[in-house]
């Protein structure tokens, strides 16, 4: 019998949650779905600088555990860069922090979380499981 996925805190909020090749038509690419706990991940190792260890503490898991989850972020990423693919944000077992506001990529609903993880969030409006978190730290102010 396998372990089950222990829920991972996610503190990143990304401005945007899909990213495709300039001046290429969507129908004609692949996309990969890199999830927020890979995306949180990458902006802990890469972006912050973190150690492995202290990026595993502040998302509640294993050292081990975040290797496997940097380690697959790392060639998602690569391979849509070499290989001109789209990346889509979504999913993965994780839990954002109360109080984090979420967004629905199908209808732009917005609202606050209770805590529950974006993964598994779905929006109160159109029931819709495309939910991201927005970034509540100076975007729109001068």
């Amino acid at each position: 019998m396998s372990r089950s996925v222990k829920c991972r805190h996610v503190h990143c909020n990304p401005n945007a949650v899909y990213f495709k090749p300039r001046a290429v038509p969507l129908s004609a690419l692949q996309e990969l779905v890199l999830a927020f706990d890979e995306l949180e991940a990458l902006r802990l190792a890469d972006f912050e600088g973190l150690y492995h260890e202290e990026a595993a503490a502040s998302m509640h898991i294993s050292r081990q555990t975040f290797g496997n989850i940097i380690k697959s972020a790392r060639r998602k990423v690569a391979d849509a860069l070499l290989n001109g693919k789209a990346i889509r944000i979504e999913g993965g077992v994780c839990s954002a922090t109360a109080g984090t506001m979420l967004i629905c990529g199908d209808c732009a609903h917005t609202w606050e979380s209770a805590g529950q993880g974006t993964g598994t969030a779905v929006c109160p409006s159109c029931a819709g499981s495309n939910v991201a978190s927005l970034v509540d730290t100076g975007r729109g102010q001068h």
